[in-house]
């Protein structure tokens, strides 16, 4: 799953319009932004076998700390434990929390059996819809669609770059995952861990696209206030 996680992060500044998209995309794909890190690092692992998949190249080994379902869990009450510390806003800090372990439960639907439930000896889960490219790339569409219609359904641009830098944002984010898809497999594991460092540039974009929109009072997107733009 790639697409379909920041549509979750765009659909959840409708339940907490005062958190920045940059926010929801760090929370929601913060175990796709570590674990190329754990893979430099030698800490988790995963092969590269060419048509593992329908979608993918790859064999995952061993990813018990950003994969699986109680590390997600726990990198989620301590990121919405720090989210809270710096803004005091405890309902941003669930909604940033609760986005961290979503990643397990939409990843569990497109991965064959290889997701732990927790480091160690654990049952690996997977429903294996990657199995399947056409249903695969519906998943993933309908997810970033309704979750940027319901992210421009409460914002609106106050500017060029709140109009044009959203539409940018998307392309990139398209672009990427149709390149995972058309492209060769990475040359090399160490290939793949700094390529997955590029997943940063989506969580700066997020916020800078986001700074230039106004979140308005009313679910349709009419009448934005005239408030600050979220940084938080």
């Amino acid at each position: 799953m790639f697409l379909g996680h920041f549509g979750v992060g765009f659909g959840a500044k409708t339940l907490q319009p005062r958190v920045s998209l940059g926010t929801l995309f760090l929370a929601a794909q913060l175990a796709d932004l570590v674990w190329p890190t754990l893979l430099l690092l030698g800490i988790e692992r995963v092969r590269i076998v060419p048509h593992a998949t329908a979608t993918n190249a790859f064999d995952f080994v061993y990813y018990p700390f950003t994969h699986s379902l109680v590390g997600e869990v726990v990198a989620g009450l301590l990121l919405g434990l720090a989210y809270w510390l710096l803004r005091r806003n405890v309902r941003g800090a669930v909604v940033v929390g609760l986005l961290v372990p979503s990643h397990w439960l939409l990843d569990v639907v497109v991965h064959i059996p290889d997701l732990p439930l927790y480091p160690g000896p654990s049952p690996l889960l997977g429903f294996g819809l990657w199995n399947h490219l056409g249903l695969t790339q519906v998943a993933e569409f309908v997810l970033l669609g309704a979750g940027l219609w319901l992210y421009t359904r409460r914002t609106q641009a106050r500017n060029g770059v709140g109009r044009y830098g959203l539409v940018g944002l998307v392309a990139f984010l398209i672009l990427v995952h149709l390149g995972s898809l058309f492209s060769p497999p990475p040359a090399s594991i160490t290939a793949l861990g700094w390529s997955g460092q590029l997943f940063w540039l989506t969580v700066l974009l997020a916020y800078w696209v986001d700074r230039n929109r106004a979140v308005s009072d009313h679910p349709s997107g009419e009448m934005p206030r005239a408030s600050a733009p979220s940084i938080s």
